[in-house]
């Protein structure tokens, strides 16, 4: 090594130099000790760790190969550098004044230190500890590269405590951040806003899940702009958002927050092409008045937005005790429908499709009923969407079949063992892959699957899901026949329809209700019939009561089924008796009523058939 590469990692004054210079070789071959201190000077050049050495005024007298690379200054400019002058990084100047420090006061330190910014930002984990050498006081310091390791640790951080979707903090920190506050000053108000999207699972399902997932981040973004620095905005579950609004003044100063937040929502979303608009249920929970605990402020805030979402949607409303009975009672509700699942407290009720020319029964269509814990049967408008809601309308179809495979004979006995037989299927069910296979398989195991009809509404069609694709292919191998439930109030999708092999289509009720009355729906059942036999559909009109309707069927149209209570009302398996006064294949037809013998007029029913 040449006397000028010595002196980029050695420089001090006389008797320190003297000291390190005792690490370079004394000739070509050198002595004994002499070769050992060089392979000692090769080695701290060559250490991985970055070494450094410098004295009480700042200057480095040591800079091995790792520390220059650390800092990007060759050591000869750092060991040239006078203590007074600044030092070409700012890492640097830090570097020097921590050493001044320590050495002033005798202690030692081990600390992070940062070099670089940006994507060039380089993490370091330094050891200092002060030495001494000929009398004089030094700082050694040792320094590892840990960026990678912090890089790690804040991936995780961020994977523990950060939404991956849309970056924002989850519930535990909102949660933390809460906690905080009702511990170290429990006498500032704040709010909490429990937010949910209006109908996300329908933008889900039609536009896909990747447009789902856009519209999520910005609707997150849209949040996040107008809250202040000492707010928190938290994605709790799928399209749920928690804010903590801290301080608040008034009540009054939190709903035009609130309305501020829903007025950004309103405007329309333009991802990948689509335009979409969105808009939130939301509602709020004031400290102290609705609650002292974390819990209880989110639960009432939850309450609140549940109370505007079952209303009209897209508002706000601030909680109070009257929607807390509403909550108890429905959670109630929720418990005993629960156990009645669990109990299998439910029954069938089975309503006629009927030739309204004939009177012949084409098919019967299953309808589940509830009895409560007092044996009263309820109707499935009680029950069928908090099913739906809590997750239990599986369980709850597949009890429907077994109740009919159950009084097969029964059923044959009464109607004809060879009627369809019709069964509910909800939307959110129909587009569920795991759980249509999972139904078919048990259709197929009745050994007769061609005698079922599986009814869906328009949503199930007109749902960018797997229905059209994997479902019904798969319904149609087992012979089982397809029906289009409720038909008019949903979506009616005609581009949507031209692509489905339904078997028949279920005009809705409030288009056969008065038929005979009124000019417009007769335009529009009209056109419905059309549509359907150019697609090879038949037609059944759904709640039939009145001769004038049946009449009006029968005279101004092709259609030749209906179901209601002009025919039957739902018949119980316990009331079926071997004679119907509805006809069947195989038995003579009934007569038709006269006017005066038709079913006294009584009110209609809700429409909730299920």
């Amino acid at each position: 090594m040449s006397r000028a590469a010595s002196r980029m990692a050695f420089s001090g004054p006389p008797d320190i130099t003297r000291e390190l210079a005792l690490l370079r070789p004394h000739g070509p071959g050198g002595d004994a000790p002499g070769a050992e201190l060089a392979a000692l000077r090769d080695i701290i050049r060559v250490l991985p760790g970055a070494v450094t050495l410098q004295d009480a005024q700042g200057r480095f007298l040591l800079v091995n190969d790792a520390a220059a690379a650390q800092f990007g200054v060759p050591a000869a400019q750092l060991l040239d550098c006078p203590p007074t002058a600044a030092l070409p990084s700012e890492a640097l100047n830090q570097r020097r004044a921590v050493g001044r420090t320590l050495l002033a006061s005798g202690e030692g330190l081990v600390c992070e230190e940062q070099v670089g910014c940006g994507r060039s930002l380089r993490i370091f984990r330094t050891a200092h500890r002060p030495v001494e050498i000929a009398g004089a006081s030094l700082l050694l310091s040792n320094s590892a590269d840990i960026t990678d390791q912090k890089q790690l640790e804040q991936a995780l951080f961020e994977r523990a405590y950060f939404d991956e979707l849309t970056g924002l903090p989850i519930r535990s920190v909102i949660e933390s951040r809460a906690n905080a506050l009702l511990q170290d000053h429990p006498d500032r108000r704040f709010a909490l806003a429990f937010l949910d999207i209006d109908n996300f699972k329908h933008i889900n399902d039609y536009y896909g899940h990747s447009i789902g997932d856009a519209l999520l981040i910005e609707v997150a973004r849209r949040l996040g702009l107008e809250l202040r620095g000492s707010d928190t905005l938290s994605r709790i579950s799928g399209d749920e958002f928690l804010i903590l609004l801290n301080p608040i003044e008034s009540q009054s100063e939190v709903n035009d927050d609130i309305a501020f937040l829903q007025q950004r929502l309103r405007a329309p979303f333009y991802i990948d092409g689509s335009e979409i608009f969105a808009s939130a249920s939301i509602g709020i929970s004031l400290y102290p008045e609705h609650g002292r605990s974390f819990e209880t402020l989110r639960q009432n805030a939850d309450v609140a937005m549940y109370q505007v979402k079952n209303a009209t949607k897209g508002g706000a409303a601030v909680f109070d005790v009257a929607m807390e009975r509403e909550a108890l009672a429905r959670m109630k509700v929720e418990q005993s429908l629960r156990l009645a699942i669990l109990d299998k407290r439910f029954c069938c009720a089975f309503q006629p499709k009927v030739d309204i020319r004939s009177r012949e029964v084409k098919g019967i269509e299953a309808l589940v009923r509830l009895r409560d814990d007092n044996g009263v049967i309820q109707a499935p408008g009680t029950f069928v969407d908090l099913a739906v809601e809590l997750g239990l309308i599986d369980e709850l179809t597949h009890l429907v079949l077994s109740e009919i495979m159950k009084s097969i004979d029964l059923i044959n006995d009464n109607f004809g063992a060879s009627v369809s037989i019709s069964i509910n299927v909800a939307a959110k069910q129909a587009g569920n892959p795991k759980f249509m296979r999972s139904f078919s398989e048990a259709l197929e195991a009745t050994g007769c699957p061609e005698r079922f009809i599986v009814e869906v509404t328009e949503d199930a069609f007109v749902a960018k899901s797997h229905f059209q694709s994997e479902i019904l292919p798969m319904l149609r191998r087992l012979g089982v026949g397809i029906s289009i439930d409720d038909f008019g109030i949903g979506y009616s999708s005609l581009s949507a329809l031209a692509d489905i092999t339904a078997d028949e289509i279920k005009i809705d009720r409030s288009f056969i209700t008065d038929i005979h009355k009124r000019p417009r729906s007769q335009g529009i059942l009209k056109a419905i019939e059309t549509l359907s036999e150019a697609l090879g559909m038949t037609v059944i009109a759904e709640g039939l009561e009145t001769f004038e309707e049946l009449a009006y069927l029968q005279t101004a149209t092709r259609i030749r089924y209906a179901q209601g209570y002009y025919f039957s009302r739902p018949i119980f398996l316990e009331d079926l008796k071997p004679t119907l006064p509805i006809s069947r294949e195989g038995r003579k037809p009934q007569p038709a009523r006269l006017p005066e013998q038709a079913r006294p007029s009584a009110p209609r029913s809700s429409g909730q058939r299920r």
